[in-house]
Parts: C-alpha cells; structure tokens; sequence
C-alpha cells in the first residue's frame, strides 16, 4: 500500500491510541521526556504555547504542570479521549482538526511539533501550510519547534528500497522508501508467545533539514538553533535527527 492511499484518521484509531501511551518507557522515559519538557518550557518565554497534533498529552500535560499554560491541535479523536483521562479541557483545551488548517483561539509565544509529526502531512504543499499555520498563531518574535528526524538513505544500497530501523525481543520496525515521492511507510512488526505477529504502518513524507529550513523561509521564520536532541547536542552530519528552532522578527 502507498503512503497516500493510507489515512490519517483510520491510522489513529482507539487502539493505536491505547497502545501509543508507554507510561515510564519508551517516549515516555524520563530521560527522553525530561529534556523535552526543559526545553519547551524554556523556549516558551512565560507564555503560552500550542502543540500541534498534541496526542495524549505525552508532552502538553508535564510541560502544563511545569506552569505553561498549553493547548492543543489534534486530528484523532480517540488520541484525544486518551488525553482527557489525564487532563480536562479548562486544564489543555484541544481544538480537533488538521495542524495544517486549523485554527486555535487566542496568540502564542511558541508552537511546537515533536517525535517526527510534521512528517504525517504527505505532501510539501500541507508542511508547507504547517509553517503558516504555526505563524498565524504566533506573537512577534515567537518560535515554532519541530523535532524531525533525519532520511538514513545512505543506508539504502542502489535497487534496495527497506530499512530496519529497531530490532528487539518482541519488535521489529523497519521502513520502505518510495525516493521519487519523498514517502516512507514504516512497519512495526510485534510478537508475543503465539506463532502471529501484530502489524500496524503510518505513511510519512520525510523532510530534509535543507529543506524544512526553506518551507520556514516561506512562512517568515529564521532558523535560530538548530540540535540533535533536546540537551543540546551538536547537530552533525551523522546526526539521525534533529531539533530545530524557527523564529519569527520581533
């Protein structure tokens, strides 16, 4: 199946919602989640700040808890379900619709994008309308974050189109690359003690930095840091993924 032909809203259903919350592992380990929060909290200034595609409130309900008030843009329902067990919405309002389009209430000091999402929209015209969006929302001088990781074809020989990206006891993730449409779908293969193994695929369109620092461009941004992780980290060549910090003039 196409990366295209795959919808977003059928992808995030009830079950891939309940299965999305880790609690303590995972995303969801203090070592990765801590830094993440440090940072946002940081780069929001004392003031308010969007995330799109929010989810279950992996990053919004600790980053609200540190003081900043936080809302949400989500595109799945169920996700959204998930969240309101952790969070009511006076606590993290969430406007359901697309991150590209949708519109929340009220002007932010930051927005931000975390674990490779913008890669859900599937053309370059959507990321593109993304940065507008995250413009939109926006006062002077407000920063749109977005945590992406890096295309490993390096790792593709010529006539190879699969790459296994995680291998573990009970898992196996691996990606397939259409290289003409920028798409890859990843395919996450999980065991148990029975002799079947569980199948679930998200279709993504993968950005390069070059590429992502020019859609900014587009929507008025400079590039004002960019890290390859969330403690700051030096970005290299070798890095397979990135945070990158756009600003808008003050």
């Amino acid at each position: 199946m196409r990366a295209e032909e795959m919808k977003q809203e059928e992808i995030w259903d009830a079950e891939a919602a309940r299965r999305y919350d880790t609690p303590g592992v995972g995303m969801f380990a203090p070592d990765v989640l801590g830094p993440t929060v440090d940072r946002l909290a940081e780069l929001a200034g004392g003031g308010r700040a969007l995330e799109f595609a929010v989810g279950t409130g992996r990053v919004a309900v600790p980053l609200a808890a540190r003081g900043v008030p936080v809302t949400g843009i989500e595109l799945s329902r169920p996700m959204v379900g998930r969240l309101r067990a952790k969070a009511d919405e006076a606590t993290i309002p969430v406007v359901v619709g697309d991150m590209a389009t949708a519109v929340a209430p009220g002007e932010y000091t930051l927005v931000y994008l975390v674990y490779n999402t913008i890669s859900n929209l599937l053309t370059q015209a959507e990321q593109v309308a993304c940065f507008r969006n995250a413009a939109r929302h926006l006062v002077p001088g407000g920063r749109f974050v977005i945590e992406l990781w890096v295309p490993e074809l390096r790792r593709l020989p010529p006539g190879q189109h699969a790459t296994v990206w995680h291998c573990e006891p009970g898992y196996i993730g691996l990606d397939t690359y259409d290289v003409l449409r920028q798409h890859v779908v990843s395919h996450h293969f999980r065991f148990d003690e029975s002799r079947r193994a569980r199948l679930s695929r998200s279709p993504h369109r993968y950005v390069w930095p070059a590429e992502l620092d020019l859609m900014a461009q587009l929507a008025g941004f400079e590039l004002e840091s960019r890290h390859a992780d969330w403690t700051g980290a030096e970005f290299t060549a070798d890095s397979r993924s990135h945070v990158s910090v756009y600003r808008l003039p003050r």
